[in-house]
C-alpha cells in the first residue's frame, strides 16, 4: 500500500472537519434567498471547469493518465482556502461558505459520474478502471461525515468550536502545502520531467475558470463582492480530495494520477495571489 495515503487521509478528514465547523444550516439556503449568484458559482465548478479541463486536455495532447488527474482535480469542490481568499479581496464571504457546502456535497455524487465518463474515453489509450462503488464509499467517508460532525459539533458546543476552528484554520493551510511538498518530493522526476506541459495546462485552466466567472457574474448582473467571490470560487479547487482519491488504493492507487493536483496547489495560490493584491489596489 502507498505509505503516502496515510498522511493524505488525516489531511483531508481534518479539512472537512474544519469547514464544517464553519458551516451554519443556514449556508445551504443561501440558494432560495440569493439563487442567482449560487447558481452562478455552481455552474461554473460543477459543468464550466471540468469541461475547460477536458478540452484543454484534449487540445494540450495531455497523456492519459494526466488527463484524467487534469479533470479530476477540475470536477472536485472549492476548498475551504477559498473562503479566506475571498476574505481578502473583500469579496462576498457568506456566499463563499455556502459554494463551498454545496460544491463539497454535491460533488460527492457529479465527481464519479464525471471520472467515470473521462477513464472510459482514456481508457483505449490506458489500462485504466474506476471502481465508482469505492468512489462513492470513498468520499461520504472522507468528506461527507467528518462535514456533519464539524455541523453537528458547531451546533452543540458553539463556543467550543469556534475555538477549535480558530486552531485548524490556522493549520489547513499549512497541511495543504505540506502534503503537496510529501507528493513533489515523492514525485519530483515525474513533475519535473512534465512540469511544461502540465503548468501550462493548469495556468490556462484556472485563468479561463477566473474568466469565466466574471462572464456569469456579468450576465446575472452580481455586485462587485459577489462577482469576486466567484471567481476566487471557480478558480480554487480542493487540491488534498484530487490527491486523496488519486493516491487511495480503493480508488486509483496510483501518484501519477496526483501529479496535475500537485501543480495545481502551487499555480492556484500564486494566480489567486496576484489576484486579491490587483483587486484590493483597484
Amino acid at each position: 500500500m502507498n505509505a503516502t495515503i496515510f498522511i493524505v487521509i488525516p489531511i483531508l478528514t481534518l479539512l472537512m472537519f474544519e469547514l464544517g465547523l464553519n458551516l451554519k444550516l443556514q449556508d445551504f439556503k443561501l440558494f432560495k434567498d440569493r439563487p442567482k449568484p449560487v447558481l452562478a458559482g455552481l455552474i461554473g465548478q460543477i459543468v464550466v471547469l471540468p469541461a475547460l479541463a477536458w478540452l484543454i486536455g484534449w487540445a494540450l495532447h495531455l497523456e492519459p493518465v494526466f488527463l484524467i488527474g487534469f479533470v479530476l482535480i477540475a470536477c472536485c469542490p472549492g476548498g475551504s482556502s477559498s473562503n479566506v481568499f475571498s476574505m481578502l479581496a473583500k469579496g462576498d464571504v457568506a456566499l463563499s461558505v455556502s459554494l463551498t457546502a454545496c460544491s463539497s456535497i454535491i460533488t460527492l455524487f457529479t465527481v464519479p459520474l464525471i471520472l467515470e465518463w473521462v477513464t472510459t474515453a482514456a481508457s483505449s489509450t490506458v489500462d485504466v478502471h474506476l471502481p465508482v462503488g469505492n468512489l462513492v464509499v470513498q468520499n461520504i467517508v472522507l468528506m461527507l461525515v467528518p462535514i456533519i460532525v464539524g455541523i453537528a459539533v458547531r451546533k452543540k458546543w458553539e463556543s467550543a468550536a469556534e475555538k477549535i476552528h480558530k486552531v485548524l484554520s490556522k493549520i489547513a493551510f499549512p497541511a495543504l502545502i505540506f502534503l503537496a511538498t510529501v507528493f513533489f518530493i515523492k514525485n519530483r522526476e515525474a513533475i519535473i520531467a512534465n512540469f511544461g506541459q502540465l503548468g501550462l495546462s493548469i495556468t490556462v485552466l484556472i485563468l479561463l475558470a477566473m474568466a469565466s466567472g466574471v462572464v456569469l457574474s456579468r450576465s446575472l448582473r452580481l455586485n462587485t463582492q459577489e462577482r469576486r467571490t466567484i471567481v476566487i470560487e471557480i478558480g480554487m479547487q480542493n487540491a488534498a480530495q484530487a490527491i486523496t482519491i488519486a493516491s487511495s488504493p480503493l480508488v486509483f492507487g496510483d501518484d501519477r494520477y496526483a501529479i496535475p493536483a500537485i501543480i495545481y496547489a502551487l499555480m492556484m495560490n500564486v494566480i489567486l495571489i496576484i489576484y486579491v493584491a490587483v483587486v484590493k489596489n483597484r
